[in-house]
């Protein structure tokens, strides 16, 4: 996955308890629209296919058009490729982040300064 800067604000926008596209939904799918497969784009992010699809599940039923269309794999093999009502929202998922970046600017630098510069995440 991308490393997020720390003084960068992560945009979440929830369905319910879903997150129905985040950073990591945003990323999933410029890769798949880049790669023209979900695997690809899971390997690139170090995720499982399994996490992926699922993934791509719930941004589809989230939206009221499917984001990501997906083709059976086989001997032709499979792909996938994000439709264009996809990326129109990822367009304005964007638009949205760096909105919202640039209105807390001053906010995130003195939040910043209030953090620990040690302090290293182990995930848990």
């Amino acid at each position: 996955m991308t490393d997020t800067p720390i003084n960068t604000p992560r945009l979440r926008i929830l369905l319910g308890r879903s997150i129905a596209i985040g950073p990591g939904k945003a990323e999933l799918l410029g890769l798949i629209d880049r790669t023209g497969s979900i695997s690809a784009a899971a390997r690139e992010m170090g995720m499982s296919y399994r996490r992926a699809w699922t993934l791509v599940e719930t941004m589809n039923t989230a939206f009221s058009e499917p984001l990501v269309a997906a083709a059976t794999g086989g001997k032709g093999g499979g792909g996938a490729s994000v439709t264009a009502f996809g990326h129109e929202a990822l367009k304005r998922y964007r638009a949205m982040e760096d909105k919202a970046a640039a209105s807390v600017t001053a906010e995130m630098e003195a939040f910043t300064e209030m953090l620990d510069p040690d302090y290293v995440d182990d995930g848990e």
